[in-house]
């Protein structure tokens, strides 16, 4: 049996111990002496929502596959034990070993939100790495980020010494084969950082020279070494269905965010929505084979016992070969009591009746997303979604027993006006309105429609990132104009309200198109403890103000201003595969209200054919 990093007295006061215990089914134990490479992947995150993520549990087995690696995990100790080990010296530990993590070979950091930097800072400071990549001894690990945000990584740029940019599964063995080497000749930490900036999609921040113009934007980012590279390439898997999936998913001993098998059925997006980041970097759409989701849905479901899979997607009925999925998931599983959950779906005639065989209607709801509630605004997003195709599948869904809707929607939109503000309110009610319109005796009850609003936050990659955000107060009465307008409606008793928190948005848009001069900021907030800023009970907006005050950080600069065609973006470094003209041009064609038709209608050109794969190879 392993010793425990923490004794039993620590476990019985604090909340959730299991989230520290390791052991969970399927954990990979190894024999150290065995082992060339450690590398512990860290979720800078309380357990319950790391363990949730799909991205972990593929390189976790993707890593595990080779003899000569043992990965392992870390999460965020939650503010209690964090206050222990902080009392009683207490080192991170990887949760498979409970090892120190200071002592492994590489501590990979996943960078999935914005509002996690400060926990990315604890996790460094709880394992006793220095903070400063550039403290760092031969003797620290390898701290290297990844994952979406690491699409623009400078404001952390001072604190990692890589960043992988892009999906995880194309280079990594390169970067583990390139140490290997590296240890077995006794290289210094200085000589692999040169060595591995050279391989596909690694970027070492370390390298590279940024100057600024007398206004505070960049003039250049250049390379040091003739040997790095001036661009880094975003690395992309061109084959989804040959590549690592996990067949022995972690089970956790606890009940997380996700609490079932997830089936990623395909990567990318067709519909070109102008404030998705996500369905900009992951182009071009790629989808995995039918038989192979099969096989996989078989053996995670019997590794794990859980009794609910999930369809992954960033637009499930975008999938060419669902319905024969869905068919094969509900024949092959349904009578086990195995629970589909189908994400991300179109509210179509076919959708409709995929959720009614595997939903109990009288109990689930549907969620549509318009994300804004005028046509105009529609069109400015390129949501491709008309208020007709809206209300249709609305009263499809009523008239097939749905009584419960879920409205998604933005407000800080570019272009946005006072009436595109109030046309959630009007839309709601006319989703409301037909809902009443079926007889009596045939409705399931009193109708029940959900409106929330996000706050928008212009993202690095996509047509808006030239674009103006709101302050904190702009956002606060757009949603009080929403709040007031719904009150007014006829059916507001069926209709509620919910909006995002105004301070969050603001900071996470600081740190999406900041720079690396945003590192003093960032330390200081920490050090002021700043913590767990994405918990609503554990962020503490005055905190942050008084780290840009005594930082002399400019709010306006990174969030107020809308941004000049020509100027240099703190991320221009990185080729996405879809260029900043294609994105430009969306830019320009937003404020002119044209809709862009998707990817399978007809190819806009934006870049992402380079990668031959997916819908890109569909069209030629």
């Amino acid at each position: 049996m392993k010793k425990l990093a923490l004794d039993d007295t620590i476990l019985l006061k604090i909340e959730k111990p299991a989230r520290y215990l390791g052991n969970e089914i399927n954990a990979v134990q190894k024999d150290k002496s065995r082992i060339d490479v450690r590398f512990c992947m860290c979720f800078p995150d309380v357990y319950e929502i790391g363990m949730s993520h799909l991205g972990i549990q593929i390189l976790y087995d993707m890593f595990n596959q080779r003899e000569d690696v043992w990965c392992e995990r870390v999460y965020s100790p939650w503010v209690d034990l964090d206050q222990v080990m902080r009392e009683k010296k207490i080192p991170l530990f990887a949760l498979e070993s409970q090892d120190p993590v200071k002592s492994f070979d590489f501590l990979g950091i996943t960078l999935q939100y914005e509002m996690c930097y400060t926990n990315v800072l604890q996790i460094l400071d709880l394992s006793g790495i220095p903070l400063f990549a550039r403290e760092r001894g031969e003797e620290d690990p390898i701290v290297i980020g990844g994952g979406p945000c690491a699409c623009n990584p400078e404001p952390l740029a001072d604190f990692f010494d890589l960043f992988y940019i892009g999906e995880g599964e194309t280079s990594y063995y390169a970067l583990i084969d390139a140490y290997k080497e590296h240890k077995k000749a006794g290289g210094s930490r200085k000589e692999f950082l040169l060595k591995a900036s050279q391989i596909p999609g690694i970027y070492v921040p370390s390298l590279y020279t940024v100057t600024y113009h007398s206004d505070g934007t960049i003039a250049s980012m250049e390379p040091e070494s003739p040997l790095t590279p001036s661009k880094v390439q975003r690395q992309a898997v061109t084959d989804l269905t040959h590549t690592f999936y996990p067949e022995k998913p972690l089970v956790p001993f606890i009940k997380v965010t996700q609490d079932r098998v997830v089936l990623e059925i395909q990567r990318g997006c067709i519909r070109g929505c102008r404030f998705c980041q996500a369905g900009m970097l992951y182009r071009p759409t790629r989808e995995r084979d039918l038989e192979m989701l099969k096989e996989s849905a078989k053996k995670m479901l019997k590794a794990t016992g859980h009794e609910e899979i999930s369809l992954s997607s960033l637009s499930s009925s975008d999938y060419s070969r669902l319905p024969e999925l869905v068919t094969f998931l509900l024949e092959s599983f349904g009578a086990e009591g195995v629970n589909i959950s189908l994400p991300s779906l179109r509210i179509d005639a076919f959708s409709l009746d995929v959720m009614s065989k595997v939903q109990d209607i009288r109990k689930s709801s549907l969620t549509f997303a318009p994300e804004a509630g005028s046509q105009r605004l529609r069109d400015v997003i390129n949501k491709g979604l008309t208020e007709e195709v809206i209300l249709e599948g609305a009263g499809a869904a009523f008239e097939g027993g749905w009584n419960k809707v879920k409205l998604y929607f933005m407000l800080g939109l570019p272009t946005e006006t006072e009436e595109d503000q109030k046309s959630i309110a009007w839309l709601a009610e006319k989703i409301a309105k037909r809902y009443y319109e079926i007889p009596k005796d045939q409705r399931n009850g009193k109708c029940q429609i959900t409106v929330s609003t996000s706050f928008f936050v212009p993202k690095p990659f996509t047509p808006f990132q030239w674009a103006r955000m709101c302050t904190r107060e702009e956002f606060l009465d757009r949603a009080h104009r929403v709040n007031m307008e719904i009150k007014d409606q006829l059916n507001r008793k069926s209709i509620k309200y919910n909006w995002h928190e105004a301070d969050v948005t603001v900071l996470e848009g600081v740190f999406a198109r900041g720079d690396r001069r945003l590192s003093s900021l960032l330390l200081k907030a920490y050090e002021k403890g700043c913590l767990f800023d994405s918990w609503t009970e554990s962020f503490h907006n005055e905190r942050w103000m008084e780290a840009f005050t005594e930082t002399g950080t400019d709010l306006s600069f990174y969030i107020t201003r809308e941004r000049k065609p020509e100027e240099v973006f703190p991320w221009d470094f990185i080729d996405s595969g879809v260029t900043k003209k294609f994105l430009y041009r969306e830019w320009e064609k937003a404020r002119e209200e044209q809709v862009t038709p998707n990817c399978r209608m007809q190819c806009q050109g934006c870049g992402a054919g380079r990668y031959q794969s997916g819908v890109c190879l569909e069209r030629s």
